[in-house]
């Protein structure tokens, strides 16, 4: 009330809500992001077959890490814990996106050097290498929005930022090391000489 001006104040109307609200609000939400997740994996097979499957594998350490992160004390330098709102979900569900986008970047740029008759390791790192700048500006920058955000912000937006930061920091680790790896371990396998597994035809032969 300090500062304020001496004018009358009037309760015109009065609300409580109840904490199973909020309870059955994130469980929904949570039931929410499974299905997306499921549907996602599904897709991205479809769409690329056996490097879809390399992201999901990468995906789902993803989400054991993130879950991992989210039971330990906040950045391991205090005694408090990351509380799981619906802020906090909106975070981890927009990382999740932002995850299998750094996939889909990398997967493009190879699909173009495979189309090219290009061998699949030297398509692997050609990819690579070309989708990175693409994936570091981008999280780069929501990451800079994230620092913004809890700087600034208030509690739930600060949820939101540490969530959404962390997911930033987890899709770069996921795509750039744990997706490599595995998209390594294929290149000397004999599956890499299929094309077709990748999702791209094998070159016509001249005749």
């Amino acid at each position: 009330n300090t500062g304020a001006m001496p004018a009358p104040i009037y309760l015109t109307g009065q609300r409580t809500v109840e904490a199973t609200l909020g309870a059955h609000a994130l469980k929904t939400s949570i039931q929410a992001a499974l299905i997306g997740i499921v549907i996602l994996m599904i897709y991205m097979i479809v769409m690329y077959r056996v490097l879809g499957l390399l992201a999901d594998i990468a995906l789902s350490i993803y989400a054991v890490l993130f879950f991992a992160i989210l039971k330990m004390p906040l950045f391991l330098f205090s005694s408090q814990y990351i509380v799981l709102t619906l802020a906090g979900m909106a975070g981890i569900i927009l990382s999740i996106g932002m995850a299998v986008d750094a996939n889909v970047l990398i997967f493009e740029r190879m699909k173009e050097e495979l189309r090219k008759g290009k061998m699949f390791k030297t398509a692997a790192e050609t990819g690579f290498a070309r989708a990175w700048p693409s994936i570091r500006d981008g999280n780069v920058s929501t990451f800079i929005t994230c620092t913004v955000l809890f700087l600034v912000g208030t509690s739930m937006v600060r949820g939101f930022a540490i969530t959404l930061g962390l997911g930033v920091l987890l899709s770069m680790f996921s795509a750039i090391v744990i997706t490599r790896f595995l998209i390594r371990k294929i290149a000397d396998s004999p599956i890499a000489e299929n094309t077709a597994a990748f999702g791209v035809p094998a070159p016509k032969e001249d005749t």
